[in-house]
């Protein structure tokens, strides 16, 4: 799966390892938590829009505070290693006694900090492509953005598989926790020391660095593509409660169905930057929203469905192309300073996370799950549309 220049680049095999890595965790997490948090640990539909907001807020403060300080001192190896410290501690405090305040703790704080992690390793697989050719570039990132990716192939039908045999869904915590081991190993043996790299700092104080981000123009930019993203998290707060026993569905069903969808993003994704050659990255990004969008309206209507299934090919076509591309436009706008371009990132998953939140109170205030896969279908549509009116506009 990994192009020839990144599998024959040590520092980029790292990256796309330590990614992958990352990946295998997220999906053992990811598709539970709303389920955990809602009937498990009895935070309710309400409780867990909260939790969504607060962690987002940490997660994005955090790495905006982590991307800015790396480009001042390009000390990024530290800063990782204390990401992986932050998961371990989490995901440790959840294996050895799970409860509401741990949860609470783990998703609020412990783990929104270690997520600075998944910035700071695109920021440094930018800096390890940019002695490759330009040309080949595109095809690196997409390529150990997959890489994210390809352990839901893996890793949701074995967990499938571990439920129908009558696993507990609190067993996602130690097996995590065995995966934030090795990160931290990986990290600690295999990312560049400081200042090894060619990366100078950036020279610019907090301040220079915030207003930075605060332009107009590049911030309507990142609300906008956080409004594409929101979409994503709705669809992973909805999984674990549509696909409900009173419908049919069980942990096993959410497993496959978010292991399937993946998989079937990889292939995808690295399609993507092919076609990102020829076509401009808001129009395609707007086609993804859009394909992305059906598939989230389907989820709730069909959940107890057969033609369920069928909602797996737009959820992968929209998927690996508002995943991918977002990426590349974020750290083209900030090319010379990978860490605050990775800040941008969690600056646009914050706005995602907040509209998702947003998305799901109302919907569940108003109605339920229908209306929220509605809204959120709106909301990413109408971002991809204000992204391609700035580019069409030549708002800079």
């Amino acid at each position: 799966m990994i192009t020839a220049p990144a599998w024959r680049d040590p520092e980029l095999r790292a990256t796309a390892l330590l990614l992958a890595l990352l990946g295998a965790l997220s999906c053992s997490i990811g598709p539970y938590t709303a389920r955990l948090a809602v009937r498990d640990f009895g935070l309710g539909d309400q409780g867990y829009s909260a939790l969504i907001v607060i962690s987002t807020l940490v997660s994005v403060t955090a790495a905006i505070g982590v991307g800015i300080r790396a480009d001042q001192t390009a000390g990024r190896r530290r800063l990782a290693l204390w990401s992986c410290g932050f998961a371990l501690a989490g995901l440790g405090a959840m294996t050895v006694a799970p409860s509401t305040p741990l949860f609470v703790l783990t998703h609020a704080l412990l783990l929104p900090l270690s997520s600075t992690l998944f910035g700071q390793i695109f920021a440094q697989a930018r800096i390890a492509a940019s002695r490759h050719p330009p040309a080949e570039r595109d095809a690196i990132m997409a390529t150990i953005r997959a890489g994210f990716a390809l352990p839901f192939v893996v890793v949701l039908p074995l967990w499938s598989l571990a439920f129908r045999a009558g696993a507990q869904v609190l067993w996602v915590y130690p097996f995590a926790l065995m995966l934030a081991v090795v990160m931290l190993a990986l990290t600690w043996a295999a990312w560049p020391a400081d200042g090894r790299d060619m990366d100078p700092p950036s020279g610019l104080s907090l301040r220079a660095a915030l207003a930075e981000l605060l332009h107009a123009p590049l911030a309507l930019r990142v609300l906008a593509l956080g409004a594409v993203s929101s979409a994503g998290t709705v669809y992973w707060a909805l999984l674990g409660l549509v696909l409900v026993p009173e419908v049919g569905r069980s942990a096993s069903d959410v497993a496959l169905y978010a292991g399937l969808v993946a998989g079937l993003e990889v292939p995808f994704m690295l399609v993507v930057p092919r076609l990102a050659r020829r076509i401009p990255h808001s129009w395609m990004i707007l086609f993804g929203s859009g394909v992305y969008a059906l598939h989230l309206l389907g989820l709730p209507l069909l959940a107890g469905r057969a033609w369920l299934w069928l909602l797996i090919l737009p959820a992968a076509i929209g998927g690996a192309i508002t995943l991918t591309l977002p990426i590349a436009y974020l750290q083209d706008l900030l090319s010379g300073r990978p860490g605050t371009g990775a800040a941008l990132m969690a600056l646009q998953r914050l706005i995602g996370d907040i509209l998702a939140a947003a998305c799901f109170w109302a919907g569940t205030a108003l109605s339920g799950y229908g209306l929220v896969a509605l809204i959120g279908a709106i909301v990413s549509v109408a971002g991809a549309l204000v992204l391609l009116w700035m580019d069409r506009t030549g708002n800079v």
